[in-house]
């Protein structure tokens, strides 16, 4: 955690000037995501919460609708403008927190936040498609001047021991920058109101706009279809993404369980925030171990690991159910679920080409959003209890990791 830290304040390489600019823009996404909980959900009645967490939960598919056809292509055709796509998402989205702070809770939120959530997936796929070209030019940048960074190696020997360290030191920068923005978001929101949390965000955004003009081009290097050492491939694709599926949707159902199960307690905002804090904090003891265990196993068994810890994590959820007990599962899930993206997102980077990396970053974003949105929907419209919460995702997680294993190998599994 700390050499991320330390690397983010490290302006003169790609990694510091990337790490930077993805701190900005999570912080802002953390505190739309406050003002926007505090718009949709403790202002009104449980019962209309309901309705608007469902129809949000819909608008937040919907933004797939654009990018995976319009925007993925259009990523993959200016790799050396992607700074300037990132930089103009970033100059929207403070426009249209402007506007949500003007309509908080009228009908104009919602188009404003559907076209925020645009903005956001816009980002999103982008970055995903940056790494391999932001970790070749680090590569260079540290060899030019003989240092070594800590969590990938230094030359270009194993791009996906490479990938996933970049992967995991980026996202564990973003959930701490969104840790911190989360619970300043909730103190303001607490102490004044939802538009002040919406004018914060969009100077977030406008810092996030500035930054991101200093990313360099990219080196633009064609790859193979597949990992020059043949590790990866079509099926390692496929079954990881049904396994990436399989966990988002296990975060959507564990995060709306514990919500709603607190809004039906009338707990406190500082509850809700405790909660929030807790996953923050599961999520980056998740992603500081990717690097270590990266060193030991590889991209496949990582997910492996991370399905079956979140299994038996809800297991130990339903022997022991409790307000306090969910609050540290829907952690500890956060945080095995942590292991599993930045390893996904690495396989995904050796073994399809960088010019095609933004359509595919954009068509497999969908279908994980999709499974967490579907995830989410079932606590929400149904009034589950913890333990019948927790027994359910024991089941989903354990068969999703039997099943990954017998898919990767069926020759072995037979």
């Amino acid at each position: 955690m700390w050499s991320a830290l330390s690397d983010l304040f490290d302006q003169e390489t790609p990694f510091g000037r990337l790490a930077a600019v993805h701190a900005a823009t999570t912080a802002g996404d953390t505190f739309i995501t406050v003002a926007l909980a505090g718009s949709l959900f403790f202002s009104v009645t449980p019962t209309e919460a309901t309705s608007k967490v469902l129809l949000y939960l819909l608008l937040t598919v919907a933004p797939f609708a654009v990018v995976s056809p319009l925007l993925g292509p259009l990523i993959d055709r200016t790799a050396g403008g992607r700074r300037y796509l990132i930089a103009g998402s970033s100059l929207v989205r403070t426009i249209l927190c402007v506007v949500m702070a003007t309509h908080p809770h009228d009908w104009m939120l919602f188009p404003a936040a559907f076209l925020s959530l645009v903005g956001s997936k816009l980002y999103a796929v982008t970055r995903g498609a940056l790494v391999p070209e932001m970790l070749r030019e680090h590569q260079l940048t540290l060899r030019a001047h003989s240092v070594g960074l800590a969590g990938w190696p230094a030359d270009e020997g194993d791009d996906a021991e490479g990938f996933a360290g970049f992967n995991a030191q980026l996202t564990l920068l973003g959930t701490i920058a969104g840790f911190l923005a989360g619970s300043l978001g909730v103190a303001v929101l607490k102490a004044l109101d939802v538009t002040v949390v919406l004018h914060v965000a969009a100077g977030t955004f406008v810092l996030a706009a500035i930054l991101s003009l200093r990313l360099t081009r990219g080196v633009r290097v064609e790859a193979p279809t597949r990992h020059s050492d043949g590790r990866f491939g079509d099926r390692d694709l496929l079954w990881g993404l049904n396994a990436m599926a399989a966990i988002r949707f296990a975060l959507g159902f564990a995060a709306f369980l514990i919500a709603f199960g607190l809004r039906r307690d009338h707990a406190s905002l500082t509850q809700f925030g405790l909660a929030m804090s807790m996953v923050g904090v599961g999520s980056m003891v998740g992603l500081s171990l990717v690097t270590r265990l990266r060193r030991r196993i590889n991209e496949p068994s990582l997910i492996v690991v991370s399905l079956s810890v979140m299994c038996v994590i809800s297991i130990a959820g339903y022997q022991f159910s409790h307000v306090g007990t969910q609050m540290a599962v829907t952690a500890l899930l956060s945080g095995a679920a942590a292991m599993a993206q930045p390893s996904f997102d690495a396989i995904t980077q050796s073994a399809v080409s960088p010019t095609a990396q933004g359509e595919t970053f954009a068509r497999f974003a969908v279908r994980q959003q999709l499974m967490w949105v579907v995830g989410a929907v079932i606590p929400v419209a149904i009034h589950l209890s913890y333990r019948a919460g927790d027994f359910f995702l024991a089941l989903l997680t354990g068969a999703a990791a039997l099943i990954y294993l017998i898919g990767r190998h069926p020759r072995r599994a037979s």
